[in-house]
């Protein structure tokens, strides 16, 4: 008798566990496609991205299945080959390395830390397990991006202004001078930027001169601390279309092999939209209705 029940519980309990996998096929929470819109799974992308030495996962900042793929992705990757793997982010300033060196290297609390550094909102719901990964298997933890008391410096002044800082100061950038070349896109997309800001009109390719100092310190710190493997976490922005951050790596680091993903929103994610053909070799598609960490 004990046995009939026995069976009849685990009978309930998989018709229960098929009918939420059926349900879950019917509505999924995201779709993978190449860079063509060609539909592919989540192990294929993975094996992928291990081949490169170079992983660029650009993200929608307020996307919790861009930030957990970001955290399966690299776990999956580093389970692969452990040897070599470094990871960063533009969410952390080159002026905060120490504190992230101290903290991975067990020698300050996660208090300590989150008291001293420069954190995003949304650290402890996003950033916090990639930080605590890297901990926990001994990996270096790269602070890529420029202090943001640089950017904006640039953003009011100039590239050109940088070459007044102290020695200190350049330490903690690209070095100079930061090639840059204006763009009738560039400068439509900062212009708007910069009118919707309040900022002044006449000096809008500032703007454009702000984000390549922070792609250019990005690569730069991804290039002087390349190993085997690197992987960088940052907005699609900063590497769609393989653009932003990895010109900039390729003349500092030339002849590594680069992948690129990105998440994306659409109203359907059956296939992927016209627009988005091209903006990564893996893209993740994301339903537009998703919840969002803010």
């Amino acid at each position: 008798m004990r046995a009939n029940i026995t069976r009849l519980i685990f009978t309930i309990a998989a018709v229960m566990t098929a009918n939420v996998i059926a349900n879950a096929q019917d509505k999924p929470a995201y779709a993978i496609f190449s860079g063509e819109g060609k539909h592919l799974d989540y192990g294929k992308m993975v094996r992928e991205l291990s081949r490169a030495d170079v992983v660029f996962i650009g993200e929608t900042h307020n996307c919790p299945i861009a930030h957990w793929l970001e955290y399966e992705i690299t776990r999956d990757i580093w389970q692969k080959d452990s040897s070599g793997l470094t990871i960063g982010a533009e969410m952390f300033e080159t002026d905060n390395q120490l504190l992230v060196d101290e903290y991975t290297g067990r020698l300050i609390s996660s208090d300590k830390f989150e008291n001293e550094a420069k954190l995003w909102d949304n650290y402890y719901t996003d950033y916090y397990p990639l930080l605590s990964f890297a901990r926990e298997a001994g990996l270096k933890f790269v602070a890529t991006n420029v202090p943001r008391r640089y950017a904006s410096f640039v953003k009011d002044n100039g590239l050109e202004a940088l070459e007044g800082l102290s020695d200190e100061a350049k330490a903690l950038m690209a070095p100079l001078p930061v090639d840059f070349e204006a763009s009738e896109e560039s400068d439509a997309m900062f212009g708007f930027m910069q009118m919707i800001s309040g900022g002044d009109s006449g000096k809008k390719s500032y703007f454009a001169e702000a984000q390549a100092l922070k792609d250019a310190t990005m690569a730069w710190s991804i290039a002087r601390n390349m190993d085997r493997k690197f992987i960088h976490y940052n907005g699609n922005f900063h590497s769609d279309f393989h653009g932003g951050i990895i010109p900039y790596f390729e003349k500092y680091c030339p002849g590594k092999t680069i992948k690129t993903v990105c998440c994306i929103r659409q109203d359907s994610i059956s296939r992927l939209d016209e627009e988005n053909l091209g903006r990564a070799d893996f893209i993740i598609c994301v339903p537009v209705d998703m919840t969002m960490t803010y």
